[in-house]
C-alpha cells in the first residue's frame, strides 16, 4: 500500500488529537478528584456511584431520626427526674405531717406546699419538646392536663431509626400523670386539710406507689436509650463504610493520575517533535 503524505498528515493529526483528549481528561480528573465529570465517561462507575449516595442519604437520614428520638427520651428522662424529686417531697411531707406533735394549723402549712408541688407535677406533666407535648402519647398537639387530671394518652411513638427498626420514643404517662397518680395526691391534701393522721399515715404508700411508677418508666426509657446508643454506633460505621466505597468508586488516585498526566505529556511532546520530522517539507520550504 502506498502511503502518502496526506495519510501521514490526517494519522498525524488523529494521534494528535487522542493526546490532546487524554491530557484534558487526565486535567479534569485532577481539577475535579473524579474519575468521571459526567456519566457517559464510565456509566458502570455513574451507577455505582448513584447507588452508593443513595445508601449514604438513607443512613444520614436515620441519623437525623435518631437525634430526634434522643432530643425526646433526653427530655422525659429530665422531666421524669423532676417528677421523682417532687414526689419524694411529697413523701417527706407526708412523714413529717404524720408525726403526732403537729398540730392542724401546722399540717395546713404543709398542704399549702403539697399544692404547690401538685402545680408542679401538673406542669411538668405538660412539657413540650419543639411544640410538642411529650407526655400525651400521639396527641402530641394536645396538653396532658388541660384542667382536672384524667386519663393520658397511651399510643407510643414510634420512629424508624435503621432498616426496618423502629423505636418508641415517649414514656407511657398515664401511671404517672393521670387521674389515678392525682388522686393519691389530692388524698395526702385532703388527710391534711382534715387533720386526719390516720389518713396521712396511709397516703405514704400510696406516694410511693407513684414513685415506683416513675421508677419503672425510667428504667423502661434507660433500656431503649441503650438500644438507641448502639443503633447510633451502627449507623455511624455504615455511614463510614458508605463513604469510603463512594470514595473508592468516584475519587482518583492523584500519584497515578499525575504520572499519567507526566506520561501522556512526555509522549506529546514526542509526537510533535517526530511529526514534525516525517512530514515532508512543502514548496513553501525551499521558498524561504
Amino acid at each position: 500500500m502506498r502511503v502518502t503524505q496526506s495519510m501521514l498528515s490526517n494519522s498525524m493529526l488523529r494521534n494528535l488529537t487522542n493526546s490532546y483528549s487524554n491530557l484534558g481528561t487526565y486535567m479534569d480528573q485532577l481539577t475535579t478528584g473524579k474519575k468521571i465529570s459526567r456519566p457517559s465517561d464510565d456509566p458502570v462507575v455513574a451507577v455505582k456511584g448513584m447507588d452508593y449516595r443513595s445508601q449514604l442519604q438513607q443512613v444520614e437520614q436515620y441519623q437525623r431520626n435518631t437525634n430526634e428520638v434522643h432530643n425526646w427520651m433526653d427530655n422525659s428522662d429530665a422531666a421524669l427526674d423532676q417528677t421523682t424529686q417532687t414526689l419524694q417531697r411529697l413523701r417527706e411531707l407526708a412523714v413529717q405531717a404524720s408525726n403526732d406533735t403537729y398540730d392542724a394549723a401546722e399540717r395546713q402549712n404543709i398542704k399549702e406546699e403539697a399544692l404547690s408541688l401538685k402545680q408542679h407535677l401538673i406542669d411538668i406533666a405538660n412539657s413540650k419538646v419543639n411544640g410538642k407535648y411529650i407526655f400525651n402519647g400521639t396527641k402530641t398537639d394536645q396538653a396532658p392536663i388541660s384542667g382536672t387530671p384524667g386519663d393520658i394518652n397511651e399510643s407510643p411513638v414510634y420512629i424508624e431509626v435503621s432498616s426496618g427498626i423502629q423505636i418508641q420514643s415517649n414514656v407511657n404517662a398515664n401511671k404517672i400523670f393521670g387521674s389515678d397518680a392525682f388522686d393519691r395526691v389530692d388524698s395526702f391534701i385532703t388527710a391534711l386539710e382534715s387533720d386526719s393522721q390516720e389518713d396521712i399515715e396511709a397516703s405514704i404508700s400510696a406516694i410511693d406507689e407513684n414513685i415506683e411508677n416513675v421508677i419503672n418508666a425510667r428504667a423502661d426509657l434507660g433500656a431503649r436509650m441503650n438500644r438507641l446508643e448502639l443503633i447510633e454506633n451502627r449507623l455511624g460505621t455504615q455511614e463510614i463504610s458508605a463513604t469510603q466505597m463512594m470514595s473508592n468508586n468516584e475519587d482518583i488516585d492523584y500519584e497515578e493520575v499525575i504520572t499519567k498526566l507526566m506520561t501522556q505529556e512526555s509522549v506529546h511532546r514526542a509526537a510533535l517533535s517526530a511529526g514534525s520530522r516525517i512530514i515532508q517539507p512543502s514548496l513553501i520550504d525551499f521558498l524561504r
